[in-house]
């Protein structure tokens, strides 16, 4: 019997990345996909739940 862990379900998530990477030096966010460096690198190994927490705060990104 296999079980699905969370980097199973994690894989299902996939990156906000639109392939234009470049920081904006003044809200220190990526200009494409408007995740912070911190959350850019911690993307491929984040579980589905940090993963769904970075997309929350993007959305709040944008919003604000």
């Amino acid at each position: 019997m296999s079980t699905q862990t969370d980097s199973d379900f994690s894989a299902s998530i996939p990156s906000p990345c639109t392939g234009v990477c470049r920081l904006d030096a003044a809200r220190r966010y990526c200009v494409g996909c408007g995740r912070t460096t911190q959350e850019i690198a911690a993307w491929p190994t984040a579980s589905a739940q940090a993963r769904r927490i970075i997309l929350q705060a993007l959305r709040a990104r944008q919003e604000g």
